[in-house]
């Protein structure tokens, strides 16, 4: 979605965390490095910032779901590692603050200038989008974070509820005045 295409007519815009507010690949870099200093710490036999790199590499040519099994390869890494880091992933305590795109920022500002409302509706593991938003820099748009709701699709779905029907009876809105961003194009 082009964010400065963007019609202001709808009374609810839900956005999504990941590649939307900010940037899933900077949250995983920074999980990447924690996990390679968790097993040079643990095991010794690897540096941390080379498994990063590594890691990186990975995730940028072959996506997140290569990245485990490509480590454990390169590095021969006991499978019992796994867990840890998955764990780690919904988990981690990042060093460096998620900062919010500015052009989704700026957005977030016209929303509530223009008295929108605007909420979350994230895909993913609960416990891990739920971290995710700790660590995030609201920057400009820190004021919207006071009044924020989070709806997780999975937790909804689990439930057997429709994440749009349920948030628009929430609302008390049509579901016609309410936009999802869960994608950006670059402008």
């Amino acid at each position: 979605m082009k964010l400065d295409e963007l019609s202001l007519d709808k009374s609810l815009y839900l956005f999504e965390l990941d590649d939307v507010l900010f940037s899933k690949r900077e949250y995983l870099l920074q999980v990447y490095y924690l996990f390679g200093s968790f097993y040079e710490f643990t095991e010794g036999t690897v540096k941390a910032s080379e498994m990063a790199e590594f890691m990186k590499k990975v995730y940028d040519h072959h996506g997140e779901a290569a990245v485990f099994p490509a480590t454990q390869t390169m590095y021969g890494i006991d499978s019992k590692y796994e867990d840890n880091f998955n764990r780690l992933i919904a988990n981690a305590q990042i060093p460096l603050r998620l900062l919010v795109l500015e052009p989704v920022a700026k957005l977030l500002l016209r929303l509530v200038e223009g008295e929108k409302q605007i909420a979350v509706l994230t895909k993913g593991n609960p416990v891990e989008q739920l971290n995710k938003l700790r660590f995030i820099d609201w920057g400009e748009a820190d004021k919207v974070k006071e009044s924020l709701k989070v709806y997780f699709i999975d937790e909804l779905e689990f439930k057997s509820f429709n994440p749009i029907d349920y948030i628009a009876e929430e609302y008390h809105l049509p579901k016609d005045q309410i936009l999802i961003i869960n994608e950006l194009v670059d402008n």
